[in-house]
């Protein structure tokens, strides 16, 4: 008798944060759950190459700095000389401890792990195929995929050349660079250019457009801007490549305004690519665009009804926190045949610099596009008595709010904790209603903290109303 293909009321492939969103959701509601992994281990790039090891990386980076700088540590310091290889497996020990809670998380909902390359035979099979074992089908009512993305590789770079990375093989880096030259300036570029530069090491920041983050609030990056010329970054706008000469010993950028940087390594940071290429997306008749991305309705269903897609896979906002959340979205239409909505209009966005950026809502210059009456208000940290102890006075937090109705439009923070302050507002944000500034004033807040930043730039903005 022939060996009947398993069936699942949901398939999950790929174990990042939306893969395990959508698992933990489905298995949750007792639905029956598979997670197809290629890698060795769960967590998917976000745990392995990306989130936790770049940002373990930059808090090593900046204790680092901080002891480097601190007159009471003066005789200390004198022997602390850390090079980027160790400091960048300080990312070790985090890695294993996410690892193995994930892997628990699984295990403790019954939720079987797959190991394998997974690819689409049909609107509810998959075919899964694993170094030295036998091929084997899947089937399931619905398939999610959150297979996430890969750093963007122009084909005219070779990227087998030890002087070229990008951001994954940045992280297998085996020597201290002197110098680096870092194309592109969104988010992943604006990161290794604040933890490079807090290693010491010489940094060139080629960003692509007039601004850094242009899509963040104006007054927000042109501190952070201040602040990374400041450590001695050389930001370079509106520059484009024109060819990239990597040599025995370093690597010299052709630029095509004429100018050419050298450097010990160049780091490519524009762009990514999402992981579809080995899915069979034609055998159900889907096709990702040229950046390997789906498109998906509201439910996050793509083309195919019973064919999910969350997490980079999809693009924008690609951050883990909304891939998490879209995941679990999922899972929820999947069990309910209805879910509720994301306020992706109150997602906060996170950038991990040295000092962090976090904002949530609208900027001024959306506001002043569409005619809104606004006003602002501001809480410089040097001002706090929490910052002055902990010697972190560098940052604020910028309410932005109706002038007129004084509800709360958006919210900017700069500065150390700043992915943590925002919460406090998003949170009010989300409660809805007017007169939303003056909860922050009537607020009685812990003192000293950083979170009564709320109350002084809520004070601040009300008296600059007329």
């Amino acid at each position: 008798m022939a060996k009947r293909n398993p069936h699942y009321d949901v398939i999950v492939i790929g174990s990042g944060p939306g893969g395990e969103g959508a698992a933990m959701m489905a298995a949750k509601n007792r639905r029956s759950v598979a997670v197809i992994e290629r890698y060795v281990d769960v967590g998917g790039g976000c745990t392995h190459w990306g989130t936790i090891p770049s940002k373990a990386l930059r808090h090593a980076a900046r204790r680092y700095s901080e002891i480097r700088r601190e007159p009471l540590y003066q005789e200390f310091r004198k022997h602390l000389h850390l090079t980027y290889p160790e400091i960048l497996r300080t990312a070790d020990s985090v890695i294993a401890r996410q690892t193995s809670l994930r892997r628990a998380y699984y295990e403790r909902n019954h939720v079987p792990l797959i190991e394998g390359t997974a690819r689409l035979t049909g609107p509810n099979s998959v075919e899964v195929t694993a170094p030295g074992a036998q091929a084997q089908t899947l089937t399931a009512d619905a398939i999610i995929l959150s297979t996430g993305s890969r750093p963007y590789r122009p084909p005219e770079l070779d990227f087998s050349h030890p002087r070229i990375r990008d951001s994954d093989t940045i992280l297998q880096c085996e020597e201290h660079p002197r110098s680096i030259t870092i194309y592109g300036a969104g988010v992943i570029g604006s990161e290794y250019a604040s933890i490079f530069s807090h290693l010491g090491i010489r940094v060139n920041l080629v960003n692509t457009q007039s601004r850094l983050l242009s899509y963040m609030d104006d007054e927000i990056t042109e501190a952070l801007s201040y602040h990374l010329r400041d450590r001695g970054v050389t930001i370079r706008h509106n520059e484009k490549m024109a060819r990239v000469e990597p040599r025995d010993h370093d690597v010299v950028l052709h630029l095509e305004s004429g100018r050419r940087i050298k450097s010990d390594y160049l780091l490519w940071a524009n762009g990514r690519t999402g992981n579809t290429d080995s899915l069979n997306l034609a055998a159900v008749g889907l096709e990702a665009d040229g950046r390997g991305q789906l498109k998906v309705n509201e439910h996050h269903q793509t083309e195919v009804p019973s064919i999910y897609a969350v997490g980079d896979v999809i693009g924008f906002p690609a951050l883990a926190s909304s891939a998490y959340d879209q995941g679990r979205f999922a899972a929820a239409h999947i069990v309910a045949g209805e879910a509720r909505s994301l306020r992706f209009d109150l997602m906060p966005t996170g950038i991990y610099t040295i000092p962090e950026i976090s904002s949530v809502g609208k900027t001024e210059r959306e506001l002043a596009e569409t005619g809104v009456p606004y006003e602002i208000g501001h809480a410089f940290f040097k001002h706090l008595a929490r910052a002055q102890m902990v010697r972190e006075e560098v940052g604020m937090l910028k309410l932005i709010f109706h002038a007129e109705t004084l509800e709360i439009l958006g919210i900017h923070c700069f500065g150390e904790a700043a992915s943590e302050i925002v919460h406090i507002g998003q949170t009010v944000m989300a409660r809805g209603g007017e007169r939303q500034l003056q909860h922050f004033i009537d607020t009685t807040f812990n003192y000293p903290t950083m979170a009564e930043a709320y109350r002084v730039a809520a004070l601040n903005g009300m008296n600059r109303l007329v």
